[in-house]
């Protein structure tokens, strides 16, 4: 049997002892004077943060009587993934950019303007940054005395002055009644434009026309939507609103209503299709809105049209509606409304839409359930031709055609075309026609109610890691890659709204399925900025987001863009791989966002994992 000798009688074991002993010495020394270097740094910079009139100093916040601060997010332990530890380093955060980018929306960039042409309001169109290094690499600040939103449904009829200080709406539109400045609050009586009796009022009479309380009109448009009034008291009837209007001179509609707490975004008919599928609104509106429908050979019309579903309706009010009696407010001449009127009549007549009635300053067109008569009458007039060979759905940066899109073929004259959808709620959960018509590959009947059970049970567990979805903390809410919308079907029951998003080149189209079941959204491509003010979400969730734009874009820019668009102490759920996990948080901790990680509900040996990022601004 070997016998080791002691350490003082062997020289080499003695001198390797040594060595360790005064790695560790050495060790202990640095970590000490690391954490002071920390120390001192991080005071430095918010010192020097603090000095420079182009960063937005965060600890103003702190200062600030007004400013009200949430609680954190209550992550669950239980669930928590246990990370290794790391070695202290020195942190690299990202600055804020100057106060003047609080309301910065890079797509709609008012300075950007003057470079696109005007004609056809183009320059008020999307146009994003395009250069590398364009974009913004900085944090957007927001209002020095921003508090936490009123919870929905207050939020329905009062906002806090201080998240969205633009008085100039409460001038231009006194008399109108859209918006009153009370104290510190911006209250919202439901007056509009067209809303002389309030918009309730303007709601009965269209009810007296469409069925709005009958479960068939789930989806609406409305373009030119103000402050969205429309939308909010369409709620009352389990509607569904997208609100559309530009950035103009009115400052911030779209932010308004979405600090409401109701479905909107930036847009505008000028020359790419609207960002929806064909066939995916039951009912379209138009308060006023200034859209020149008759011109450019109906363009415009032609779009409402291919987004609106067969037997949908849309609605006009305002010029040149009840000509007779409002040409007098306009200072117009009389022959100008009737010659604009009987030209929009003659345009949807050729559309083959009917026009159902016309109350004071409303009138109501239908659309056909099918395309069969009006093939035969196209015929026959031959000056507006069906659209040959375009993809209906397809509208990220297609330009629109004067054209009129085909519905789906039938064969019986009292056939829906696409199929017929469920009123609401059985909507929700009743297989949509795209997918029973196996108009897209891959996605079966069965794979659709797993998609649905799946996405409750992943919700369920969401509930578990984060408390707080349990709470009035979440209005409104972000899917970035919806699919065919179960996790917005999951939280049906919960006073919220998603705004489901289909990546535009996922390898499934699947958004019009989305708006089959009842639901609202859009097309994005996330290598550039939503289409929204910063600020306008609560809850935004990314399922497999970052594994899909890894190749694509630079990730930081994607999270900067969440940052963005989150509202101060919101929270973002990305659920991805490990692998893309980790990289994602390498980032965000430089972000100044609290971020955990979680098992999914498959368990620790799942490779699929949970970030829960809050926005801690």
């Amino acid at each position: 049997m070997a016998i080791i000798p002691p350490a003082s009688a062997n020289p080499l074991i003695k001198s390797s002892l040594f060595r360790v002993f005064f790695t560790i010495f050495l060790s202990s020394f640095f970590f000490i004077l690391g954490s002071y270097t920390i120390s001192t740094t991080t005071s430095t910079s918010s010192s020097s943060s603090s000095s420079s009139p182009l960063l937005h100093d965060h600890s103003l916040h702190c200062s600030n009587p007004n400013f009200s601060i949430s609680p954190p997010l209550q992550f669950s332990a239980h669930h928590t993934l246990p990370l290794p530890p790391e070695p202290p380093k020195i942190p690299n955060f990202l600055d804020f950019c100057s106060e003047n980018f609080t309301n910065y929306c890079p797509c709609h960039d008012p300075s950007r303007e003057n470079g696109f042409p005007a004609e056809k309001k183009f320059d008020k169109e999307r146009h994003c940054p395009e250069e590398t290094g364009e974009g913004l690499r900085c944090l957007i600040p927001a209002p020095v005395r921003y508090r936490r939103p009123v919870p929905w449904p207050k939020s329905r009829e009062f906002v806090w002055f201080s998240n969205v200080p633009f008085p100039r709406l409460t001038v231009y539109k006194k008399s109108q009644n859209w918006v009153r400045l009370e104290r510190d609050r911006l209250v919202f009586p439901g007056g509009g434009t067209s809303f002389r009796q309030g918009v309730k009022g303007y709601i009965e009479e269209i009810k007296k026309v469409v069925p709005l309380a009958s479960g068939s009109i789930r989806t609406v448009l409305d373009v030119g939507c103000g402050v969205a009034s429309f939308g909010a008291s369409l709620m009352d009837y389990n509607i569904l609103t997208m609100s559309i209007a530009p950035i103009d001179n009115h400052e911030a509609q779209v932010q308004f209503a979405l600090e409401r707490g109701l479905p909107a975004m930036l847009g505008i008919l000028s020359v790419h299709r609207l960002p929806y599928p064909s066939r995916s609104f039951d009912m379209a509106h138009c308060s006023r809105c200034l859209v020149p429908w008759t011109q450019y050979g109906g363009l415009y019309l032609m779009e409402i049209d291919r987004v609106l579903r067969p037997g949908g309706y849309w609605i006009l009010s305002g010029p040149p509606i009840n000509w007779k009696v409002t040409y007098k407010d306009y200072q117009s001449q009389a022959q100008d409304f009737e010659k604009e009127q009987i030209s929009l009549e003659d345009l949807a007549r050729r559309m083959c839409w009917k026009k159902v009635a016309e109350r004071g300053p409303i009138a109501v067109w239908r659309k056909p359930t099918n395309h069969i008569h009006c093939i035969q009458k196209l015929k026959l007039w031959k000056s507006i031709q069906l659209c040959v060979g375009n993809d209906p759905d397809a509208s990220w940066y297609k330009k629109m055609d004067p054209c009129i899109t085909p519905l789906p073929n039938v064969t019986d004259i009292h056939a829906i075309s696409g199929g017929a959808l469920q009123k609401w709620p059985k909507r929700l959960m009743s297989t949509p026609p795209r997918i029973t018509s196996d108009l897209i590959k891959g996605i079966t009947v069965k794979a659709f109610h797993e998609d649905t059970q799946l996405w409750r049970k992943r919700v369920s567990h969401y509930h578990v890691v984060l408390k707080s979805l349990k709470t009035d903390k979440y209005r409104n809410i972000m899917d970035m890659n919806a699919g065919i919308g179960s996790f917005a079907a999951a939280l049906v029951e919960f006073p919220v709204w998603v705004m489901n998003v289909v990546p535009f080149d996922a390898e499934k189209n699947t958004l019009g399925v989305v708006f089959e079941r009842g639901l609202i959204g859009t097309y994005m491509n996330w290598c550039e900025a939503f289409s929204t003010y910063p600020r306008t979400y609560d809850l935004i969730h990314a399922y497999s987001v970052f594994s899909m734009y890894i190749d694509k874009c630079d990730i930081i820019d994607i999270l900067l863009e969440l940052q963005r668009i989150l509202r101060p102490h919101g929270t973002v759920i990305i659920r991805d791989h490990v692998d893309i996990i980790v990289k994602v948080k390498d980032i965000t901790d430089k972000m100044r966002w609290n971020a955990k990680i979680f098992h999914s509900e498959n368990g620790p040996f799942h490779p699929e994992k949970i970030l829960l990022l809050g926005n801690s601004q």
